[in-house]
């Protein structure tokens, strides 16, 4: 069967955010709206655990490409039925325009939007949506919204575009740090920043989730993460369980991680225990250099964890710069 091939190269796995009261209903009373999901588009599909305070959750969906936009296409549709008075549905069924928040890897977004941006102009103007795709990552991890607007029938047409993109190109997906909601995210989700633009708030406003709150549930995560790529059964597994991650980091951001003489970089290596390459040049016209790290499971955790502490740190410190020299004008 398709998904027993070890990597699952065939099988597309795409996750969305949706709020605690959509996952209500694509669950339904007892599962039913999920049981009735996998019977009629054959994919697995599920929703993450309510965590208290926090006002999203993740659904999961995995299975062929055409299997999972029509499961996709269900989804949708249940939601704007279930919520009729929802300010994006306009008239008839047929022409609501509504929308989904798909997460997509960020080392994957080159291949959804393409040089210079034609890859996602085609799958737009070839079914009819809009995407807007966020400028930052989410919290704690290497996940970015992608936000797909339009018909139902639109969306479902561009899901599947999507995922033949990211099936062409899974290898770069590898090594994704999944988003969890509520990951130093309490400010994102109560703090009535809401209004603020969703790229800035896809990102924790204060260094402080980062810290301190997340040892055992990073360490967990690194666990449940490392699952989603078993060793096919009986090949020789890596030695010491190795694995490789690759990040790609904004070039004008590269100088902040490296540090004086390379001190940072040096400092975070030391405290992970991973191995950390980088990229002599930038891979592609974006002119973001890649950075190879290579360790157990729990060592890359850490050496991500401290990467973005340091990209976070110094995105602060930018904007503090700015917010100064507009005092001062």
């Amino acid at each position: 069967s398709r998904s027993s091939s070890p990597s699952g190269h065939d099988t597309l796995t795409l996750r969305a955010l949706v709020s605690t009261k959509d996952a209500g209903v694509i669950i339904g009373k007892g599962g039913k709206n999920v049981a009735e999901l996998r019977e009629q588009t054959g994919v697995k599909a599920g929703v993450s655990k309510v965590i208290a305070g926090v006002h999203e959750r993740v659904l999961t969906v995995s299975g062929s490409v055409e299997g999972v936009a029509k499961a996709y296409t269900l989804i949708i549709s249940q939601l704007v039925s279930a919520n009729p008075t929802s300010p994006v549905s306009i008239s008839s069924p047929s022409s609501t325009h509504t929308s989904i928040r798909l997460l997509i890897s960020h080392n994957l977004m080159g291949t959804v939007i393409g040089r210079s941006g034609q890859k996602i102009k085609a799958i737009q103007d070839s079914t009819g949506v809009r995407m807007v795709a966020s400028k930052e990552m989410l919290p704690q991890s290497t996940e970015r919204i992608v936000e797909v607007q339009g018909p139902i029938e639109a969306i479902g047409r561009a899901i599947e575009e999507i995922g033949k993109c990211l099936l062409e190109d899974w290898e770069r997906g590898q090594g994704t740090v999944l988003y969890h909601p509520g990951a130093a995210g309490e400010e994102r989700t109560g703090g009535g920043r809401g209004d603020a633009r969703r790229s800035s708030t896809a990102y924790s406003p204060s260094g402080e989730g980062y810290r301190g709150t997340n040892g055992e549930s990073s360490q967990r995560e690194s666990r449940d993460r490392g699952r989603t790529t078993p060793p096919s059964p009986g090949s020789p597994s890596q030695p010491a369980n190795l694995r490789t991650q690759n990040i790609s980091i904004p070039s004008d951001m590269v100088g902040c991680i490296i540090g004086r003489g390379g001190s940072k970089i040096t400092e975070i290596r030391r405290l992970s225990g991973s191995k950390i390459s980088i990229a002599k040049a930038p891979h592609d016209e974006t002119g973001e250099r890649m950075f190879t790290i290579v360790g157990t499971p729990e060592a890359n955790e850490k050496a991500l964890f401290l990467l973005y502490n340091q990209l976070e740190s110094e995105k602060e410190r930018r904007v503090g710069r700015e917010q100064q020299e507009n005092l001062e004008d």
